[in-house]
């Protein structure tokens, strides 16, 4: 990955000589306000009190407006409210402009000011649209954060102090204010009776900010020629380097996880984690140092303002995507060439627009650009499919099945032949478009999660298999936890999808997409963590997942190790078998920082400081998990007796006993050692084959205790109901059962029974009882005794 720059003209070729002229001593003051109005088009202002608008297509810059000469620009941020089109926002967009004795002016679209405010007694250092647009923030030297609305009007008084405040950023959730003063950063969060967060963060000044939206990371650049990079809580995560120079500003990518770095005549392009992509020096002629960075909202170019005056404009090149046999490297603005090292052929495409991002997995490229959608199969890369209409592609995803796009107007799930499979739609939707990235979306093999961004706590899951009524209507899962990242399985058979994430404490759960029980009020299935049988936990302090591309074994990465779970889904109700199958190793040898990039078939792909180490998992569990997906029982049982290995047995015991194949889960359980499941199975065996009985007691045994009672109460087997609720403990449900099925059962006395097992249970606590519910039918029971 590499940044490609060019040195922007000031002025029009259609300007006459003097425009020129006094362009050319305008380009010696200072350009530190820059900004896309699309992202097509950048407005920039200097101390010159000229507005000029680039384009990118005539490639020069025209003037649009004329500032007061009192108004010295200190900083420039557009609110775009006409979305994200290339070609430009609408009339409702609006133009912020700060300046250095305190004032700030909004302007339209057409750049007449429409408020100007005097907000601050010093210069106004940075001036901020929030993220959600719905207001501003004002930071100044006099040592004042203010918060207007969008109309100009004060709502509050963020901050107070004596020491000048360099500059101030939003969070990505607009609910908190990042600012620097001295070498200090501090963190205040906008909720009522919330602590400021402060530390100390360079040896000299900070001299710039930026909060990553896609990993809610803070990147920091000072005059100790050093750039830093901390978690929300003022934790450091990143130390770089001494450069030769201060850095002077700092710009994470909107739409990856690319951060930029600026100092005196050198661009460097970074990854969020801190390591190094690339570097770009000026040398001739010398541009001095970077004032401003601002990424297009599509994440693709990068305009830059500079101490010497120069607008620069860059965009990434040899971008570099790898499945299997197939790589796909960017080359330029409209082309991207493919290689497929199985038969060495080298294609290079070409595209009539700019390419917005791309995809590569499963044998198919899909290609983004700024108004369509390019399909390549493998085998017939010269015949690619097109489909129009979808603008400013921001998430592409690829399954085994379907590909996934996220773009200006919605969420579509495509097959690979161009027809749209479903456009999935949830309560805010809409309104939360700009803010989804790849942690919150997620397309398994026939299914597809996205985070609710306004509750994160919520997880929606339509069913992408045709027909299926929640592909309109999805099924919600509810954590107790903020969610930080979701994955779904990629493999498996329909009737075995899972879901995995991870939430803010670190701790990873999973649960299963289908056969959910359980219900509320509203139609919607929200189930709760611990709440319920049917989500589990199963590791603790992640950073990362991610399934395999074939089979449904999940791999995640810890601070200094990593893990990988051989039977998550099946396996996830019982401990001893997460503890069987999960294998952990240590990362001291890969270093810092460990990502994962893919995992393809039974090759796990991680990424440490730019280097790729791939690393192989137990293959014969690869093959299990094929055999077992396709019902070969017996083609499965021999690679467990030809490796011996616990985790394969232990894999192949869940897999059966969840498919009912209980001499297979017999044998199994018996080489894993678990001698207990063993004698449960025979028991198994001494029920009547498919019987109510026996499938209850099975699910049982796979940790479904409200699947088990459900099959006895639709079997009306309410006799074993009650007394499977009593040997849960469970005794509420148990008195609830009886009391509703009490008239069914004729020869016995289901309530007389639970009573019954109540006082002997208390007699064996050697306690009185203490339930209300069970008092009322204990006075009940003196009553009729008087």
């Amino acid at each position: 990955m590499k940044l490609k720059t060019r040195i922007c003209k000031r002025s029009s070729l259609k300007n006459t000589e003097t425009a020129q002229e006094r362009s050319k001593e305008s380009s010696s003051y200072p350009l530190s306000c820059v900004d896309w109005s699309s992202n097509e088009e950048i407005y920039f202002v200097s101390d010159d009190h000229q507005i000029y608008k680039w384009s990118d297509v005539s490639r020069y810059s025209v003037e649009v407006a004329k500032l007061p000469d009192d108004f010295i620009p200190t900083d420039l941020d557009w609110l775009l409210l006409g979305g994200r089109s290339s070609g430009g926002g609408k009339g409702s967009d609006t133009l912020l402009i700060s300046s250095n004795d305190g004032r700030f002016v909004i302007l339209n679209k057409s750049a007449r000011v429409e408020r100007s405010i005097s907000a601050h007694t010093a210069a106004i250092s940075s001036a901020r649209w929030s993220p959600d647009g719905a207001g501003l923030l004002t930071a100044a030297e006099d040592g004042v954060v203010k918060i207007w609305s969008r109309s100009g009007m004060l709502r509050s008084t963020v901050i107070q102090s004596d020491e000048a405040i360099r500059c101030a950023r939003w969070a990505p959730s607009s609910t908190a204010i990042a600012f620097s003063q001295g070498g200090h950063i501090s963190i205040k969060p906008l909720a009522a009776n919330s602590k400021l967060i402060r530390w100390r963060a360079h040896d000299g000044l900070v001299l710039s900010l930026s909060w990553s939206s896609q990993s809610n990371i803070i990147a920091s650049g000072g005059e100790d020629f050093r750039f830093k990079i901390w978690d929300a809580q003022g934790a450091n995560l990143f130390n770089s380097a001494a450069e030769e120079y201060a850095i002077t500003s700092v710009a994470f990518n909107p739409e990856k996880d690319y951060l930029l770095v600026g100092t005196f005549n050198m661009l460097k392009l970074c990854h969020s984690t801190g390591w190094s992509y690339s570097s770009a020096r000026f040398t001739a002629p010398s541009i001095g140092s970077f004032h401003t960075l601002t990424w297009s909202s599509d994440g693709t170019q990068v305009a830059c303002g500079t101490s010497t005056g120069q607008l620069i404009v860059g965009y990434g090149v040899e971008q570099q995507l790898i499945s299997r046999n197939l790589k796909a490297t960017s080359t330029s603005r409209k082309s991207i060439a493919l290689q497929d090292i199985t038969n060495g052929t080298n294609d290079v495409l070409d595209f009539p627009q700019r390419v917005i991002n791309f995809a590569l997995g499963y044998g198919h490229l899909v290609v983004a650009t700024t108004h369509q959608l390019h399909i390549y199969n493998e085998k017939y890369v010269n015949t690619p499919i097109i489909i129009d209409g979808r603008n400013d592609v921001r998430i592409i995803d690829v399954g085994k099945k379907y590909f996934m796009v996220v773009d200006a107007s919605s969420i579509w799930v495509y097959t690979y032949t161009g027809r749209l499979h479903l456009n999935p739609r949830y309560p805010g939707s809409q309104a939360q478009l700009s803010l989804l990235n790849w942690r919150c979306i997620s397309l398994g093999l026939d299914v597809l999660a996205i985070r609710d961004n306004s509750e994160t706590s919520l997880v929606h899951l339509f069913d992408l298999i045709p027909g299926a009524s929640r592909q309109y209507e999805p099924q919600s899962l509810r954590a107790k936890q903020q969610l930080a990242e979701i994955a779904a399985c990629r493999a498996g058979n329909s009737e075995d999808q899972f879901i995995a994430f991870i939430d803010n404490n670190r701790e990873l759960y999973i649960s299963e997409t289908r056969n959910l029980s359980g219900g509320s009020s509203n139609g919607s299935n929200d189930r709760l963590i611990n709440g319920n049988d049917e989500i589990h936990k199963i590791g603790t302090q992640l950073t990362a997942i991610k399934w395999a591309s074939e089979t449904n074994i999940l791999v995640g990465v810890h601070d200094s190790c990593y893990s990988i779970w051989y039977c998550p889904g099946e396996g996830a109700a019982d401990p001893t078998i997460i503890a069987l199958t999960t294998i952990t190793l240590d990362t001291a040898e890969f270093g810092k920082h460990v990502a994962i990039e893919s995992f393809e078939d039974a090759v796990i792909t991680f990424r440490c400081a730019g280097a790729l180490l791939p690393v192989n998992v137990n293959i014969y569990c690869e093959v299990l998990h094929r055999s077992l997906q396709e019902g070969q029982w017996q083609q499965a049982l021999k690679i467990c007796r030809l490796a011996q290995h616990t985790s394969l047995w232990a894999t192949l015991a869940a897999v059966a006993t969840r498919k009912h194949q209980l001499q297979l889960s017999e044998e199994a359980y018996s080489a894993a050692l678990q001698i207990d499941k063993v004698c449960y199975l025979q028991h198994l065996k001494t029920l009547s084959p498919s019987s109510a009985e026996q499938m209850a007691e099975n699910s049982l045994m796979l940790g479904r205790m409200l699947e088990a009672e459900t099959i006895l109460l639709h079997n009306r087997k309410f006799g074993q109901a009650v007394a499977l609720a009593l040997r849960m403990h469970n005794w509420k449900r148990a008195l609830e059962i009886a009391q509703k099925h009490q008239g069914d059962q004729l020869d016995v006395d289901l309530v007389q029974r639970v009573l019954q097992e109540r006082q002997r249970y208390l007699k064996a606590l050697q306690r009185d009882e203490w339930d209300a519910l069970y008092l009322s039918h204990a006075v009940k029971e003196e009553n009729s005794s008087d």
